[in-house]
C-alpha cells in the first residue's frame, strides 16, 4: 500500500477568473464600525467538529477560515483569482521565484507580521507531516528580503503560486503557534478579525474581536461557535432563535425555515461515488465499469436534494462556468463485467445529512446490479482515516473541488494521482498521472483549463469516480443578521461586516 498524505493579481502573470459568482469580502472594504459600539456576539453553528485539534494543515483549516480566525498571504476573490490578503502585492521574478510585499499587520499575540515571521510560518507548513493539501507535489522555500518582502522559490516553476498561497492550510501564524513536537496552536496566534480564546474539544469554541485587525474593527464583538453535526439540530436551533447563523442546512429542513432566513448558494462542491481502485472488488476496472453503469445519477438532484443541486456532469460542476464548454467524453474506459454477488463495503458520513440518503440509493442501485452491499455511516472525523487508508470499497464524498487552492488542477492531483494526499479512490493510473502532470505545467489560463478537462476525461475514464450531483449550499441566517458571506468556495462565512 503506498503512503497517503492529506490532500494535497497584482502580478505580471494574472490568472483569469475560474468561476463566476459574487460574494461579500471579509477584508477591509467590509470594515467594521470604526470604533463605535461593542456590537453583539454572533452565535454560529458549523457542521463539522474539529478532527485534528484545529491544526491548519488538514481538514480543520476551513473551520478557522470560516470563523475569520486565519489568513494567508493571498485570498480568492469572487471570480476565483488571487487577491491581496496579508500580501498587498506580488510579482514574479523568473520561472521559480515570486516576491510578496506585505501590508502592515499584527498577530493576535501582539507581534508584527514581518517577512521573517511569514517565512517561518510557511517553512513550518512545508515541514508538516502529512503535508497540507495545497503543497501536494510542491517544494518551496521562503526567505525574508528586507523589511517588507517575502521571497518564495519553488523547486519547479509554479504558475499558480499566488492561488496556492490562498489556501486555508497555508495560514500565517506567529512563532507562538508552533512547539517542538510539531503541534500547531491557532489560539491567539493568527491574524484574522476574530481571535480564538477557548476551544472546548469538538463541542464549541469562543472567539473575541481582534481590535488591531489590519482590515478594520469587526462589527460583532465576538463569536460563540458550536460544532453541531446533526443538520436537523442546526436548523431547529436557528428556527428557535438559539443561533444567528447555521451552515449547511439539510435540504429536508429548508422548507421549515422562513424564506428570509434561507440562503442558497451555488458552490464548487460535487458529491461523488468513489471506488477503491487499488484493492478489493473494485481493483477490477471491469467491475468498476459495471458499478458505474448501475448508478442512475438522474435521481439525486431532484429527489434527494429536492432541487438544491444539479445532476453530476463531471469533477467540476456548473459553478465552474468555463468547464461545460470544454468537457470531453471519458477516455480509456474498460468494458463492464457482470457482478456476481460480490460483497462490497460502502461508506459515508452524516455531517451532511443528505449523504446517508444518497448512499442508501446507491446501495439499492448496486444491489440491483448484482452486488451485495454493506453500508457504514459515521461522523466524518471517525471515518476519514479509514477512508484514506482504503478500508472501504466505495465511498460517497461531498468535495469542494476548488477549496484547497482555487486551481482546478489541484483537486485532480490530490484526489486521483498515485501520490495524491486525498486519494480516497486509491487510484494509481499512469495515464491519469501523465495528464495531470501536463496540466500542472500549463501557465496560460485557457491552456491550463483545456489540460484540466483532458485530465478530467482520463479520471472519469478510470471509473474510479462517478459524479452524482453538484451542490447548492443552504445557509440559515437569522432575520436580524447582516453581512454573512455566501462563498461558493466555502472558505469564509463571517467577516468584519457580519453583525446582528
Amino acid at each position: 500500500m503506498r503512503s497517503h498524505r492529506r490532500s494535497r493579481l497584482l502580478a505580471p502573470l494574472m490568472l483569469a477568473p475560474l468561476i463566476a459568482g459574487c460574494f461579500a469580502s471579509g477584508g477591509g472594504d467590509d470594515s467594521g464600525d470604526g470604533g463605535g459600539g461593542d456590537g453583539s456576539r454572533l452565535r454560529v453553528a458549523l457542521a463539522f467538529p474539529p478532527a485534528e485539534g484545529l491544526s491548519p494543515y488538514g481538514a480543520d483549516a476551513t473551520l478557522l477560515s470560516r470563523l475569520a480566525v486565519t489568513e494567508g498571504l493571498t485570498a480568492l476573490d469572487a471570480n476565483g483569482s488571487a487577491a491581496p490578503a496579508l500580501a498587498e502585492s506580488w510579482r514574479r521574478d523568473g520561472d521559480k521565484t515570486w516576491e510578496f510585499t506585505l501590508r502592515d499587520a499584527t498577530f493576535q499575540d501582539g507581534g508584527e507580521v514581518t517577512p521573517a515571521a511569514v517565512a517561518d510560518s510557511l517553512t513550518h507548513a512545508t515541514d508538516a507531516k502529512p503535508a497540507p493539501a495545497a503543497l501536494a507535489g510542491v517544494t518551496l522555500s521562503a526567505k525574508a528580503q528586507g523589511e517588507r518582502v517575502v521571497r518564495i522559490t519553488t523547486a519547479e516553476p509554479d504558475p499558480v503560486l499566488p492561488l496556492r498561497l490562498s489556501s486555508p492550510s497555508l495560514a500565517v501564524l506567529s512563532a507562538g503557534a508552533y512547539d517542538k513536537s510539531g503541534r500547531v496552536d491557532p489560539v491567539g496566534t493568527a491574524t484574522g478579525p476574530f481571535e480564538l480564546t477557548k476551544v472546548n474539544g469538538a463541542t464549541s469554541a469562543s472567539l473575541d474581536r481582534f481590535d488591531d485587525y489590519w482590515g478594520g474593527r469587526a462589527q460583532a464583538s465576538g463569536i460563540d461557535a458550536r460544532f453541531i453535526a446533526d443538520g436537523t439540530a442546526r436548523a431547529n436551533a436557528l428556527r428557535t432563535g438559539e443561533l444567528d447563523i447555521a451552515e449547511a442546512i439539510p435540504v429536508a429542513q429548508a422548507a421549515t425555515l422562513d424564506e428570509e432566513t434561507r440562503r442558497d448558494t451555488a458552490t464548487t462542491r460535487t458529491t461523488s461515488l468513489l471506488f477503491n481502485a487499488s484493492s478489493g472488488v473494485f481493483k477490477d476496472a471491469g467491475l468498476r465499469a459495471a458499478a458505474r453503469a448501475a448508478v442512475d445519477t438522474s435521481v439525486f438532484a431532484e429527489d434527494v436534494y429536492e432541487g438544491y443541486a444539479d445532476p453530476g456532469a463531471g469533477v467540476y460542476g456548473p459553478a465552474v462556468t468555463w468547464a461545460e464548454g470544454k468537457r470531453t467524453e471519458p477516455v480509456g474506459r474498460a468494458a463492464a463485467k457482470k457482478a456476481d454477488g460480490d460483497t462490497i463495503t460502502l461508506a459515508t458520513y452524516d455531517n451532511r445529512p443528505e449523504l446517508p440518503e444518497v448512499a442508501q440509493v446507491v446501495k439499492q442501485q448496486l444491489e440491483k446490479a448484482g452486488f451485495k452491499v454493506q453500508l457504514t455511516v459515521r461522523e466524518y472525523s471517525r471515518l476519514e482515516g479509514d477512508a484514506l487508508a482504503g478500508k472501504f470499497d466505495a465511498f460517497v464524498l461531498a468535495r469542494n473541488t476548488l477549496v484547497d487552492t482555487g486551481d482546478p488542477v489541484a483537486v485532480l492531483a490530490s484526489d486521483y494521482t498515485c501520490d495524491g494526499g486525498y486519494n480516497v479512490a486509491q487510484l494509481c493510473d499512469k495515464d491519469v498521472d501523465a495528464a495531470v502532470a501536463k496540466a500542472e505545467q500549463s501557465a496560460d489560463t485557457a491552456k491550463r483549463q483545456d489540460a484540466a478537462m483532458a485530465a478530467e476525461a482520463r479520471v472519469l475514464g478510470s471509473d474510479a469516480v462517478v459524479p452524482l450531483v453538484h451542490q447548492r449550499i443552504i445557509t440559515g441566517v437569522g432575520s436580524s443578521v447582516q453581512g454573512v458571506i455566501l462563498d461558493p468556495y466555502e472558505r469564509t462565512l463571517v467577516g468584519t461586516g457580519t453583525r446582528r
